[in-house]
């Protein structure tokens, strides 16, 4: 069972980096999400939208989340597996601890933002009374290196002539 769970999280994943790139030839921060239902069945998948959509909270995930609830008609979305590129900010990781996501599978970890594990532990706090199981490090390298060329990209600027 464990070798099918990793085969369909790779498989899960490498849509989720399909959407990453989606963002990427939007002109958006490169992180994408997948969800997949108790059954392991696909949901909803979206990628990071603020710019395009002049939202503070268009996150992949929140996106996602957002997509999902409507699909299934019902904001708890619990038996659910959150896959993301990127480690999930604070707002995001409270999003998923409400809409009751059963697990998150993500690349690479965001030391200056990441809410699970970098900065943060937030899915840590007994004090909640839903709790989320995280595997981290799925396709870190492929995640972290479309981030690192997204923004190597953005800081190469062409020199103006005096």
């Amino acid at each position: 069972m464990r070798e099918e769970q990793q085969l369909a999280d790779r498989r899960w994943m490498r849509l989720a980096l399909d959407m990453a790139a989606q963002a990427v030839a939007a002109g958006e921060v490169p992180v994408g999400a997948v969800l997949v239902n108790a059954a392991g069945e696909y949901v909803a998948g979206a990628h990071n939208a603020p710019i395009a959509t002049h939202d503070p909270s268009a996150h992949a995930e929140m996106r996602v989340l957002r997509a999902a609830a409507l699909q299934v008609e019902n904001y708890r979305l619990t038996g659910s597996t959150l896959y993301v590129t990127l480690e999930p900010c604070i707002m995001c990781a409270g999003a998923m601890l409400h809409a009751r996501v059963d697990r998150l599978v993500y690349g690479a970890a965001d030391p200056k933002a990441g809410a699970v594990e970098s900065l943060y532990q937030l899915f840590n706090d007994s004090r909640f009374n839903h709790h989320i199981q995280v595997e981290a490090g799925l396709l870190a390298e492929e995640s972290a290196t479309l981030l690192r060329d997204f923004f190597r990209a953005r800081r190469v600027r062409p020199r103006e002539d005096p």
